[in-house]
């Protein structure tokens, strides 16, 4: 190997409630200052091969999401932070949220308290509880609209809330599986199929925006929970938490429906069984959800980037 040829990233691994989190801490590309929005679009128009490097195959895989640590703009946030996943970028995490809170902590950055974290959609707040946890106040989320029929090829009509919870979703209540991990592959090719059918017929989020992510619900596996999710991320790999955005979305369609009031706690059980906490607050007619989890800081590694390495840029389709 080339060592005048070769590039190191120092990252940090979590799982947040099985899904996993790899923070960039060091040697990523420069990509200025300004709004993370603009730092976003810098990094997808001129770098995008280093997203598809960290978090694809060889160095990642499909289900890993990767976070680019950042200077934030607003002085009074902790860090900012940009994520970004195997097929493009994300404008809020949940998941990768508390993950990074608990890895800048696990690197003495921050301690118990309050911290505040700018996204390429706005700054959320976070705790880090004595306990570990941490809990994130997610960006404002609404329900755009209710009950929308979309055809499925072989599947027939299915109705689902398109909301908006940092990301755009797709919920659906009434599907034909149920929610095991033993379904894992029925539910994902489901769930596909319906995100295909909401672009084939033109059905999106606000502005025109695309709806990424497919939720489905079902009951819970024990009494820990109020309902369970399985949650597909838009690189076709299944979230394997319960989704921070995915369970804020859902609490704002609850509460347009009236049936989640202001600081009522709402507990959703993703596909392996773990929990998220939520519940939110109503501020200037705006529904403002916070997610509860735990994450666990797994590995500190350097990725080795060998220019001469046909697969430096990730392995992709």
């Amino acid at each position: 190997m080339n060592k005048l040829l070769t590039q190191r990233i120092e990252v940090i691994d979590s799982h947040t409630a099985g899904e996993p989190t790899r923070l960039v801490i060091a040697g990523g590309p420069d990509i200025g200052a300004g709004p993370l929005q603009q730092r976003l679009e810098r990094l997808r128009t001129h770098h995008d091969d280093f997203r598809s490097a960290v978090v694809n195959e060889p160095r990642g895989s499909d289900v890993l999401v990767g976070a680019l640590l950042c200077e934030p703009e607003d002085s009074s946030c902790a860090a900012g932070v940009i994520f970004f996943n195997n097929v493009g970028y994300l404008g809020m995490c949940g998941h990768g949220t508390i993950g990074l809170v608990a890895t800048l902590a696990h690197m003495g950055r921050i301690g118990a308290g309050t911290h505040r974290i700018e996204t390429p959609v706005g700054v959320v707040s976070s705790t880090l509880h004595n306990s570990g946890k941490v809990t994130v106040r997610n960006v404002p989320s609404y329900r755009s609209r209710k009950n929308v029929p979309v055809m499925v090829p072989n599947c027939g009509e299915v109705r689902g809330d398109i909301a908006w919870g940092g990301n755009w979703f797709y919920l659906v209540e009434d599907h034909p599986l149920p929610l095991t991990l033993q379904n894992v592959e029925q539910l994902t090719a489901f769930s596909w199929a319906a995100r295909n059918a909401l672009a084939a017929s033109g059905v999106t989020g606000d502005d025109g925006k695309e709806i990424d992510h497919i939720e489905l619900f079902g009951p819970p596996s024990n009494g820990n929970a109020d309902s369970r999710n399985f949650v597909l991320c838009p690189g076709k790999a299944y979230d394997r938490s319960p989704c921070g955005t995915g369970t804020s979305a859902k609490m704002a369609c609850m509460a347009a429906d009236g049936k989640l009031k202001p600081g009522q706690l709402w507990r959703q059980e993703g596909i392996l069984g773990t929990v998220f906490e939520g519940e939110i607050q109503i501020v200037d007619g705006r529904i403002l959800p916070s997610i509860t989890g735990t994450a666990y800081v797994i590995a500190e590694s350097s990725l080795i980037f060998d220019a001469n390495d046909p697969f430096r840029a990730g392995i992709t389709a």
